[in-house]
């Protein structure tokens, strides 16, 4: 409970201060955690979904979504506004075969009530990634989208996603977000939200889910690292 209360205390504080936004801007490790006790995997908290399996292994947290359920999202103990999330996440060949390609492996920022939040959607058999903005009522905008990405993987192997929001603190575009999105070496979308009052939420994370039911489906999430501009 310290150790979640130190970080939440922590990047609530860096949230009120005025970061650096460019896509280049240097970075400040603030988190890290490779999945590989007991204790790390007990570090990540239940967000979302109806009936979620969670497990682990020597090196990762292993999540199963269960029936009626569409995706299941879980929270590092980081509270604050301007974070980059990475975490390497796989799809695992257990998944129902009628699951596999439409299932998606994800990463989350200023998520909130109802799964609010940006999200970076990636769909290993369909090589697609999504950035999506979820409003609080449910509805997706979808911010950037990028098919044949060359850098997902398939069933089984390391899929590696970064996520970054930062609110631009000076010149024209002051008060919009500059959301950035890598899947391993790749970046994948550069984008302003003009709109980012509308997500209030300060959580940040990792989910598995498909379109629609994603019933069966089972993936794992290791080496989640959590990073905030420097200066700051």
């Amino acid at each position: 409970m310290r150790l979640k209360l130190t970080f939440a205390l922590l990047a609530g504080a860096l949230a009120t201060l005025a970061f650096a936004t460019s896509s280049g801007a240097a970075l400040l490790g603030l988190y890290r955690n490779g999945m590989e006790s007991d204790a790390q995997r007990g570090q990540i908290g239940k967000l979302s979904g109806e009936r979620c399996g969670r497990g682990g292994s020597a090196h990762a947290f292993r999540i199963t979504v269960g029936k009626a359920t569409a995706e299941c999202a879980y929270r590092t103990p980081v509270v604050g506004r301007d974070l980059e999330i990475t975490a390497t996440e796989r799809l695992l060949s257990s998944t129902p075969k009628a699951i596999k390609r439409k299932a998606f492996l994800a990463v989350n920022l200023r998520t909130g009530d109802a799964g609010a939040g940006y999200q970076l959607a990636v769909f290993p058999l369909q090589r697609k990634a999504q950035l999506r903005k979820i409003l609080s009522d449910g509805r997706i905008e979808y911010l950037d989208i990028a098919k044949g990405v060359s850098t997902i993987k398939g069933t089984d192997e390391a899929n590696e996603l970064r996520l970054r929001a930062f609110n631009v603190s000076s010149g024209p575009d002051k008060g919009k977000c500059r959301i950035v999105a890598f899947v391993g070496s790749m970046q994948i979308a550069n984008v302003l939200d003009p709109a980012a009052g509308e997500l209030q939420g300060r959580g940040s994370g990792f989910s598995i889910g498909a379109a629609g039911n994603a019933k069966g489906a089972v993936g794992s999430a290791d080496d989640v690292v959590v990073r905030v501009p420097s200066p700051f």
